[in-house]
């Protein structure tokens, strides 16, 4: 009765899935016929309560196959499966569900992708679609959430989106903080595009995730950018964000370089945080930005809304209608009855005004460009930009002026309001004559108007700002000037009234009354208009002249007592040195006598000019001025712990960089953290010397000798671990060194040429370089390493387009016919692989053979990078010097076991890369290599000989003496020559078995024709009983001793 049934229960199974399968055959036909299906499924569901799961699961099995994989009709499927175990009438049935879920589970870890892949695109589908208020035990979700944290590692990518989904429906659950700490853990590990999109749009909002999200707008994948701005506009509000990352987001969405990513960032400005948080105002959305810290990005944000059309200019009317500011201190700011704007309302006005004033230029030179009815439509275009910047802006020039005077005099609360009203002046029209005289009347007295000071604790004046510009800011210098050039716009009118201004401000300095702050307001206005004069031309027969203004200001502000007048003077004479068309004796030996001087502002500030001078005229014009007896002087001017020049050894041939070279050699002793970034002569010589090298074929006077060392000293300023403190030269450097070696050929000669020295600066313990604690040695050989790694990086950068089409980079290249060609042959190697290789073998074998640790140590460290280096087919010379003398560095490094083995893996490429084995390598063409190399080794020492290959351990067993096999006709010469024919160089014997060894002898013997066999019955006996022959040339040993 129990067999009958279990085949009764077999069959019904049986019908059950034929049932099933119909209606999956007809729900993967198409998506409409969905719900009907869901209703059969669901009433043969009812009928066969017990078997149906069985039969549900059987049939659901070809689903997970590979031939299922990636199909339409299997994703409609999953969806119908999906929807099935989700609708209310199986909801009811809390047992079918769990099965279900155990039995997905189950799949998850098959070995098979499709199956892992379906199974967890099931259960994914499964949880986001079940409602809130479904009751399922929490054992069952524990197994889930187990499993899927696992697979959230897995290798295939769909598998973890799917997991990724699923898990997002209990990241807000406060008892799974670890699922988003998991999801956060993933995000910038995660290589797939596709998933770390998903990880985003399933990342819940959170204090804990905008910043993972917004690093997001950083990714590499345009698709992952945009879903982080999808995000960030449709789960962030405004007011969730701090100011900071508003900023951050706006900066990066608008300044991305694709155009989608853009669009998303402007849609998230328009539709959410325009016109959901900020009613549609553009200057309630400024005020956000805090615009008087991040200036551009209000300027950039409103430039997209301008240009989106959604700046509101028609209904904010013009600039002079707002209210007074609603702050406290608004009575105490505003002494008259104009009005005081607020900063977002200034910014707002001066980018409409600037849109407008570009706008209708535009259109006006279209209209001049046109004809017809097509040029009077741009013209009235034209028109009304116009009509419309005039009812903006102020109605009269002395409304304006009166409005900026306002502003300024408020205080330092209204600076920013007061340069924005000053950029705005350059939209005004200033053609007639008493506006003209009206502006420069306020022009004058913003140039004569002195800096703000205060006393110190010591009862010293010290200026607020900068101290070198004017009204101590950049910016409110660049305003002026622009103001000053939009008023004064005829030629040489600009450069009349600052020196006025400058004479008048220069009595008191020349006549040695001045006090600090008016030697300050004297040096700032004369550094505005040497920024702003394109030519001394233009200030010849002016009020002082220019001869007169470096005699009588420049040079004793450079000699004052007081260090920020020297500073600021310095800053004077580089730019006074820029429009020289020789820099003057004086002024050269004044810069380089405060570049020698302690105190570090000042140097840099030195340091800065000398650069500039030197790559604008030239190093050869600056090093005149470095005499014998100035040189002395410098020495006598030094403090006491004086700077030393370069090694005499090593002469660079210019001066000036020896002493540039020397003052930076001094200042690597002070520490980055008592000076400012701005202020470090590191930085500013860093900087320099990687402009020099960028643009060396434009400085032929400078020796060619002289890169590598500038090179040498930027690599140890980069791999230094004090220059994290410098971001900006750090930043500088890795640009430098990004695209310095693909430029130009010299440019990889000298990265060659420069990595041993390089290398020995770095090591500790050889050249004299300290050494210190053993984790002080362990840090500084690991970068020192790091350094050779990043330098064969960039010497095998290939070159960009316009090198690279003269040199072959392939080892598919034709090689030379014979060796002859070394001596004609091309000299690539100086600046690949080979050239590196050949410096580095050198270095090693010119060690002696007693070592210390820390030789032994820096050895290992560059012979490591023999096996990374790549050896061109054509450049058949280098490659049999390196086989000559590859031999001797692995004896060098023998106790280094693993760098051996490489090192004979490199010895045989070299041995098949050569194609004229037979030819040895004269003298005279190895020296030729060695000398366009600039390398000195006496090659006698190191003879050509093949690389030795380690004997096969010996056995400890004593080896048994078998029969020796001897020519007949060579007997007599064997007689003469006892000696063994063993060669030399010890080659390995592969071990075989007694009856291939015992063939092979007799294949020997047989080609031999008379052979003379010397017996001796004891071997015989003991050769048979012998399991591994070995053939050896014992001949002639054996004749001799008969």
């Amino acid at each position: 009765m129990a067999v009958a049934s279990v085949e009764q229960e077999g069959e019904e199974i049986v019908l059950v899935m034929e049932k099933i399968g119909r209606i999956l055959e007809e729900a993967k036909a198409s998506n409409a016929t969905h719900i009907r299906k869901l209703k059969d499924l669901s009433a043969i569901k009812s009928n066969s309560t017990h078997i149906f799961f069985s039969a549900f699961s059987k049939t659901l099995t070809p689903l997970f196959s590979h031939s299922q994989r990636r199909l339409a009709s299997a994703e409609r499927i999953v969806r119908f499966v999906s929807a099935f175990a989700t609708t209310p009438p199986n909801l009811c049935d809390p047992l079918f569900l769990q099965q279900f879920v155990r039995f997905l589970l189950g799949a998850t870890t098959a070995a098979n992708n499709t199956a892992r892949f379906r199974a967890c695109q099931l259960i994914s589908e499964i949880i986001v679609r079940l409602p809130d208020d479904t009751e399922v035990s929490n054992d069952l979700w524990d197994e889930v959430i187990d499993c899927f944290k696992l697979r959230i590692a897995d290798k295939v990518p769909m598998i973890r989106a799917c997991v990724i989904r699923a898990l997002s429906r209990f990241a807000n659950d406060a008892e799974n903080s670890d699922i988003l700490e998991l999801f956060i853990q993933s995000l910038p590990r995660e290589q797939n595009a596709d998933v770390r999109k998903t990880i985003l749009l399933c990342l819940p909002p959170s204090n804990a995730t905008s910043q993972a999200i917004i690093d997001r707008t950083l990714d590499i994948s345009e698709s992952v950018r945009k879903a982080a701005y999808f995000v960030l506009a449709s789960k962030f509000p405004l007011q969730s964000l701090s100011i900071k990352l508003r900023t951050i987001i706006l900066r990066r969405g608008l300044a991305d370089r694709s155009t989608a990513v853009v669009e998303q960032c402007l849609a998230l400005i328009k539709d959410e945080w325009l016109m959901k948080s900020c009613s549609g105002d553009p200057i309630v959305l400024l005020r956000y930005l805090d615009v008087e810290t991040y200036e551009l990005v209000g300027e950039s944000v409103m430039e997209a809304l301008l240009h989106a059309g959604l700046g509101n200019i028609q209904k904010n009317g013009s600039l002079t209608q707002f209210n007074l500011l609603t702050r406290n201190d608004n009575e105490e700011r505003c002494n008259s009855h104009i009005p005081l704007i607020e900063p977002e309302i200034a910014l707002y006005w001066r980018v409409v005004c600037k849109h407008l004033h570009t706008k209708a230029e535009a259109k006006g030179s279209d209209a001049a460009m046109k004809t017809g009815t097509e040029a009077a439509v741009y013209a009235a275009e034209a028109s009304d930009t116009n009509d419309l910047l005039e009812r903006v802006l102020p109605e009269t020039v002395d409304e304006y002026v009166e409005f900026v005077k306002a502003h300024i005099a408020a205080g330092p609360n209204c600076r920013f309001t007061s340069r924005q009203l000053l950029l705005l002046g350059e939209m005004i029209d200033f053609s007639d004559t008493s506006n003209r005289k009206a502006a420069g009347a306020f022009i004058q007295e913003l140039l004569e108007m002195p800096p703000e000071h205060e006393l110190d604790d010591d009862g010293n004046e010290v200026v607020i700002g900068d101290g070198i510009n004017l009204g101590g800011d950049k910016q409110w210098a660049d305003a002026v000037s622009r103001l000053a050039k939009k008023v004064y716009a005829a030629s040489g009118e600009f450069e009349e009234v600052f020196l006025g201004v400058i004479e008048k401000l220069a009595r008191p300095c020349r006549e040695r009354t001045a006090n600090f702050v008016q030697w300050m307001h004297c040096l700032s206005v004369t550094s505005l208009i040497l920024e702003n004069t394109n030519s001394f031309r233009w200030m010849l027969g002016m009020s002082i002249e220019p001869a007169e203004l470096l005699l009588s200001l420049l040079l004793p502000g450079a000699k004052h007592i007081h260090v920020d007048i020297q500073r600021a003077a310095i800053r004077c004479l580089g730019l006074f040195g820029l429009l020289e068309k020789k820099p003057s004796e004086e002024l050269t030996k004044q810069l380089l006598v405060s570049f020698v001087k302690e105190f570090s502002p000042t140097s840099a500030m030195a340091g800065k000019a000398l650069i500039d001078l030197s790559m604008w005229h030239g190093p050869h014009e600056i090093s005149k001025a470095i005499t014998p007896d100035f040189a002395s002087e410098l020495q006598e001017a030094m403090p006491s712990d004086p700077i030393k020049f370069v090694n005499p050894n090593e002469e660079m041939g210019n001066d000036l960089l020896d002493l540039l070279l020397a003052g930076l050699e001094r200042w690597k002793r002070t520490k980055v953290s008592e000076v400012d970034e701005d202020e470090s002569v590191q930085a500013v010589l860093g900087e320099g010397f990687a402009k020099i090298l960028l643009l060396s074929d434009k400085y032929p006077t400078i020796p060619a000798s002289s890169h590598p060392l500038l090179l040498e000293k930027l690599m140890g300023l980069y791999f230094c671990s004090e220059i994290t403190e410098l971001r900006r030269l750090k930043q500088c450097l890795f640009v430098f060194f990004e695209h310095y070696s693909s430029l130009s050929v010299n440019h990889k000669k000298c990265l060659s040429r420069a990595f041993i020295p390089t290398m020995r600066s770095m090591w500790p313990g050889i050249d004299g370089n300290p050494a210190g604690s053993p984790v002080m040695v362990s840090n500084m050989r690991k970068r020192a390493v790091q350094a050779s790694r990043f330098m064969l990086q960039m010497l095998q950068t290939p070159l960009y387009t316009k090198e690279t089409e003269q040199i072959d980079e392939t080892c598919s290249s034709s090689p030379s016919d014979g060796v002859d060609d070394i001596e004609n042959g091309s000299d690539e190697f100086e600046n690949g692989d080979e050239g590196l290789a050949i410096r580095i073998v050198v270095e090693a074998i010119s060690f002696p053979v007693k070592k210390t640790a820390a030789e032994k140590a820096y050895l290992v460290a560059i012979c490591k990078l023999i096996p990374m280096l790549r050896f061109r087919l054509s450049e058949q010379g280098p490659i049999k010097l390196m086989r000559r003398l590859l031999n001797r560095v692995m004896e060098f490094v023998s106790s280094e076991r693993e760098l051996v083995k490489e090192l004979k893996r490199v010895a045989e490429r070299l041995q098949t890369a050569d194609k004229h084995q037979e030819q040895d390598l004269h003298s005279d063409q190895a020296n030729l290599i060695l000398g366009r190399l600039q390398l000195e080794l006496n090659l006698n020492e190191y003879e050509c000989t093949d690389i030795p290959t380690p004997v096969a351990p010996r056995s400890t067993r004593p080896t048994c003496r078998r029969r020796k096999v001897r020519d007949e006709e060579s007997s007599s010469e064997d007689e003469t020559s006892p000696e063994s024919v063993v060669p030399n160089n010890p080659i390995t014997m592969s071990t075989r078995s007694q009856r291939a060894s015992k063939t092979a002898a007799m294949n020997k013997i047989a080609n031999r024709p008379v052979m003379k066999i010397v017996e001796s019955g004891e071997e015989e006996e003991e050769e048979e009983e012998e399991d591994v022959s070995e053939l050896t040339s014992e001949d002639h040993s054996d004749e001799s001793s008969d």
